[in-house]
């Protein structure tokens, strides 16, 4: 059996709970491909994610955009892997280029994150991915290979991990990278796996694209044979990441 499309929405620091209601009243109304062809999670800012768990329809399921490293206690401002899993919050992004950038988390907080998540029995969607800099530089390979040995140094289990691969440069910008660039890097990131971890995790974990990815591009993006689904950040809060996660049949077709 090959490896189930996966397709996040990243919904960042936006939203009312007006245009919260309206972002899931387009997704509960949409026609989507069945939960035999793709897997669907959106992230909601984390005071809406109660709200929207409680309102969309079931096939899709949400995550929250980041958690603490360790369990709750005196962390002002930090959300634990537990509380998640109390509110039955059953996904979680970790290492967003915004927050290896804004925040300043390393690769090895990073990988400390997402084995206390899955630890703590969620399942992660770990990001990696290189900036303009370093693509230029012909680093690209180099930056995502140490970014997910810090994740592999710190779990054994991939069953619940998918990895996004997100170049930087390609995050809100309207750059998307070809559909060529894309796959070269998974199939190196796929790679890398096979030799550093093990054939059959290098098979069986989905690589999703995330960079500006639109209902323009997604199609040809999902035909790459080691595209597994995207991340998307703004094409998710409206109404064509119906046709991003229809890109699936792609795939099945």
């Amino acid at each position: 059996m090959g490896r189930k499309f996966f397709v996040g929405g990243n919904w960042k620091c936006n939203g009312t709970v007006e245009q919260v209601e309206s972002i899931v009243n387009t997704l509960n109304a949409g026609q989507i491909a069945s939960t035999d062809v793709v897997e669907v999670v959106v992230s909601p800012p984390y005071v809406f994610l109660p709200t929207v768990k409680g309102k969309l329809r079931p096939e899709i399921q949400v995550a929250a955009q980041n958690c603490w490293v360790k369990k709750g206690g005196a962390f002002t401002g930090e959300v634990s892997a537990e509380m998640l899993v109390n509110l039955g919050v059953p996904w979680v992004i970790l290492g967003h280029s915004e927050r290896r950038s804004l925040m300043g988390e390393s690769s090895e907080f990073v990988g400390e994150k997402v084995a206390y998540a899955l630890a703590q029995g969620l399942k992660v969607i770990a990001c990696v991915g290189e900036t303009l800099e370093q693509r230029e530089a012909g680093s690209t390979m180099a930056v995502v290979a140490e970014q997910t040995k810090a994740i592999a140094d710190k779990i054994k289990d991939w069953t619940n991990v998918v990895v996004a691969y997100e170049p930087v440069w390609a995050i809100g910008t309207g750059k998307v990278a070809t559909p060529a660039q894309a796959q070269e890097v998974h199939a190196n990131l796929r790679d890398w796996l096979k030799t550093n971890v093990s054939p059959e995790v290098a098979e069986s974990t989905r690589i999703i694209y995330g960079g500006s990815v639109t209902g323009a591009s997604c199609k040809e993006l999902a035909g790459q044979p080691d595209v597994d689904g995207f991340l998307v950040g703004g094409a998710s809060l409206k109404p064509e990441f119906i046709d991003i996660i229809n890109a699936a049949t792609v795939k099945s077709a």
